[in-house]
């Protein structure tokens, strides 16, 4: 495993093995990245978080005082669209917290307190309100949590200080959630961004940070409404031609989270029992023929997504169970890599962020 790992980090651009060795490193057992990798994928979102244009508005323009998207978003605007911006800076974040030495420590510091100001969250907070209420529900409200969490377990006054100016706009969505989750009738199973389960797990890990036990019942009490009684998830359904979330990995990894193990268990031999027999028959890796195409494009996040929901899966399966599950992880994870700077716009201004929660739960 760990020798598929090394040769996966070395595909990223072609390097040599000896090249190669600087950006990744194998230590105890476990492979991660190096100072010079974590400036590899920090340079993907550092290119694009303060890009303009182009950009894909989601909201409702109701008057005339539309005008430009850096004016409406000061603190989210580039990277395409609103929640890519988002979890490019939790990428950021994530980044420096654990490479706190980085070449460009400096530049990310400025660039996080320039755009998280407590003005700049005033601003983007008040168009959550009128006739925008639903913005970016779930994907954003997810990511906007989980951006959260990650400054507060950031142990610095930079950490402190954007946690703090981040709060009210955490603390509204958190809200949300919570009255949104009470009055849904029916789970959204889709595989891209209106997703729940992908949003629950996101604002689950944010609830758990801070305590927040309205958040956590609620997720906790919808997810056991939606998903307690799914049987046999038609795994051959995926992957569709635009997916970047497995509908059926992403209710499991919700699941893993909220249930005991030995109730998972039971819950999931059920749910999805070829996974204990035959996993490797369970999914396909998601091939891309135009990496230039914004859409298709999408398959390289659906096997970073797998990879680490099968990880997270299979850390709560009888140790027997794992390695397969684990080793179709790593299919995934090994397909995508590469790709992730093949220098196409489309891809690259956000799959960074999906390589980082994939090793996350690899490591």
């Amino acid at each position: 495993m760990k020798k598929s790992l090394i040769i996966a980090f070395i595909l990223i651009l072609g390097f040599s093995h000896t090249e190669a060795q600087q950006f990744y490193k194998e230590e105890n057992g476990k492979i991660s990245l190096t100072q010079q990798g974590a400036s590899h994928l920090a340079s993907l979102p550092l290119k694009c978080i303060d890009k303009e244009f182009p950009f894909k508005p989601g909201y409702v323009i109701s008057d005339t005082t539309f005008t430009s998207p850096k004016k409406i978003h000061p603190a989210f605007c580039g990277c395409y669209d609103w929640h890519s911006c988002v979890h490019g800076h939790w990428l950021l974040v994530a980044l420096l917290k654990q490479y706190p030495q980085m070449p460009e420590a400096d530049s990310i510091l400025k660039k996080l307190e320039r755009h998280l100001s407590a003005e700049n969250i005033r601003t983007e907070l008040a168009l959550f309100r009128g006739d925008n209420l639903v913005f970016e529900r779930p994907y954003g409200w997810g990511w906007i949590l989980q951006l959260q969490n990650e400054l507060l377990t950031w142990n610095t006054p930079t950490g402190k200080e954007l946690s703090r100016n981040l709060n009210p706009l955490a603390r509204f969505i958190a809200n949300e959630w919570t009255g949104f989750l009470n009055k849904l009738q029916y789970p959204v199973r889709e595989p891209e961004h209106f997703n729940l389960a992908f949003s629950m797990c996101q604002s689950w890990d944010y609830a758990i940070t801070v305590k927040d036990t309205a958040l956590q019942n609620s997720i906790k009490k919808s997810a056991v409404r939606f998903y307690l009684n799914d049987l046999n998830c038609p795994t051959a359904y995926e992957p569709g031609g635009f997916d970047f979330l497995s509908p059926c990995l992403e209710e499991a990894d919700l699941m893993q989270r909220i249930m005991p193990v030995k109730e998972f268990n039971s819950w999931l031999v059920k749910f999805m029992p070829e996974l204990y027999t035959n996993p490797a028959a369970l999914f396909k890796v998601g091939e891309v023929s135009d990496p230039t195409d914004g859409k298709l494009v999408h398959l390289y996040g659906l096997n970073f997504n797998r990879a680490w929901c099968l990880y997270d899966i299979a850390d709560k399966m009888p140790e027997e169970k794992r390695t397969q599950v684990r080793d179709l992880a790593l299919k995934h994870f090994k397909y995508s890599l590469p790709h992730v700077v093949s220098g196409a716009y489309e891809g690259e201004h956000w799959l960074a962020t999906y390589v980082v929660l994939a090793l996350r739960s690899i490591d």
